[in-house]
């Protein structure tokens, strides 16, 4: 059994090279931590927050993340898809998650604000209801996902083939109506 650790916030670790103990963590508080390219897997965080932290290409397979929330982060490259999915809730706020995998899980009513996800690669996913909030999705990737009653009226830089995804009920800016269109080549004109 691991041990728990609770209420208990870690300000500026440096994780990289020492890994960070491995327990359960609840209601824990992680601030300007680097926990790039370490190794977080097999950790368990409960109701946990990370503020001002890298945790861009960390080992996170097995993890859990329930209610966990993620608020000016660096988390490029992180491969959510080899986390622990069962129980998974996260919540980003402003954070950068370009080239990180969510491949094949269930993020239904997930929500995304003020974030980069640039190369991102959703494929497969259930992002149903979910919401990309003023979010930069250059070159994400979406292929045969729910996006059903998805909320991308905010969202730039898309491209999703309506062919090859589920997006009925999905909501999108006129603005950006090229972001669907983008396969057929067209010239769209103001």
């Amino acid at each position: 059994m691991q041990n728990l650790i609770l209420d208990k916030t870690f300000k500026g670790g440096n994780y990289t090279a020492t890994r960070l103990a491995r327990a359960e963590y609840e209601n824990c508080i992680f601030e300007g931590c680097d926990f790039s390219k370490g190794y977080l897997d097999n950790q368990i965080f409960l109701e946990c927050e990370f503020i001002d932290c890298n945790l861009s290409n960390a080992n996170i397979v097995n993890t859990t993340f329930k209610e966990v929330k993620f608020s000016h982060c660096k988390l490029i490259g992180l491969a959510f898809n080899t986390c622990n999915a069962f129980l998974m809730d996260l919540s980003f706020f402003d954070c950068n998650l370009s080239f990180a995998i969510f491949t094949e899980l269930k993020l239904a009513s997930q929500v995304f604000t003020s974030c980069k996800l640039e190369e991102a690669d959703f494929g497969d996913c259930d992002l149903s209801k979910s919401k990309f909030d003023e979010c930069n999705l250059e070159r994400t990737v979406f292929g045969r996902t729910n996006l059903q009653k998805a909320d991308f009226s905010t969202a730039t830089n898309f491209s999703i083939d309506p062919d090859n995804n589920t997006i009925k009920g999905a909501i999108f800016s006129r603005d950006m109506l090229e972001g669907l269109l983008h396969k057929y080549k067209l010239k769209i004109l103001e």
